[in-house]
């Protein structure tokens, strides 16, 4: 009989001490995701938008310079461009933050 198990088990179990480790820091990521974010904003500062690392819009401000009767269609614009802008943002984050978990292996369902 073999000692200390099969060949390769002690590797396997240094794999799997490995994988919980992660797991438990991509769990932590997540909770922490919720509370980091990031700022955007269109025309000038017109509109601002924060989304919080989950890709959550948490706030909307809009400047009431940019209301305007008239053209409503480019305040529209502006919430458009600053929400769209502020979730890239919140994507680029949580993708920089997992990269320090994974080392860059880019787990597919990780987040």
């Amino acid at each position: 009989m073999m000692k200390g198990g099969f060949p390769g088990m002690g590797n396997m179990n240094q794999l799997m001490k490995q994988a919980k480790k992660m797991q438990d820091q991509i769990a932590k990521l997540q909770e922490e995701l919720e509370l980091k974010t990031v700022e955007s904003s269109s025309g000038g500062g017109a509109v601002t938008v924060v989304a919080n690392g989950k890709k959550e819009v948490v706030s909307i401000k809009i400047s009431p310079a940019a209301v305007d009767p008239d053209d409503v269609e480019m305040l529209q614009d502006l919430v458009m461009a600053a929400v769209n802008e502020a979730l890239r943002s919140a994507e680029e984050m949580k993708d920089s933050e997992m990269a320090k978990i994974t080392g860059g292996l880019g787990l597919p369902g990780m987040l």
